[in-house]
């Protein structure tokens, strides 16, 4: 008599979005909120919030780098509570970065990553840090940032429209 094990970590993890929305046999309904563009080394990303209604309401951060003729969309969901967690690394990634960059390391990598796969953060080399975001979690999605406070406040002013967004009920 054989048997088989199966490895769960075969298998591709639903993330929170996906597994918010894949519920089947009820009505699903979103609500997008425009934010500004983020500003990348290369291009920009397209930014909002999604208002999600299945019951329950639940509240994305969006973050989307449109579709090129080279490549597919890439897009981050970062549900609020993962929101607040990112907000509260980059307080602590800034005030690293300094002292990072003045050790003067050959590579020197520091990031923080959420439980769905998107991570935020920067790599030191040259003496020069470089910010940067892995969009999805099983696709080459990295874009690296122009700047970092751009990158600060616009993570801030998504945290504070959903909080915004919840308190009118909307």
């Amino acid at each position: 008599m054989a048997t088989y094990a199966q490895n769960d970590d075969a298998k591709k993890k639903l993330t929170k979005f996906e597994e918010f929305t894949s519920k089947t046999g009820s009505i699903v309904k979103f609500e997008d909120v425009s934010l500004p563009r983020l500003s990348l080394s290369f291009g920009s990303l397209e930014t909002g919030i999604r208002t999600i209604k299945s019951g329950t309401k639940a509240y994305f951060y969006r973050l989307e780098k449109g579709e090129t003729s080279s490549s597919i969309a890439k897009i981050a969901m970062i549900e609020y509570s993962d929101l607040v967690e990112i907000n509260k690394a980059l307080v602590k990634l800034s005030s690293e970065v300094d002292s990072d960059i003045a050790a003067n390391p050959d590579y020197l990598e520091n990031k923080f990553r959420t439980v769905d796969g998107f991570e935020v953060g920067y790599y030191v080399s040259s003496g020069k840090a470089n910010w940067f975001l892995k969009l999805e979690r099983y696709s080459s999605s990295t874009v690296f940032l122009k700047n970092q406070n751009n990158l600060i406040d616009a993570f801030k002013e998504a945290q504070t429209k959903i909080e915004e967004l919840k308190a009118s009920n909307k």
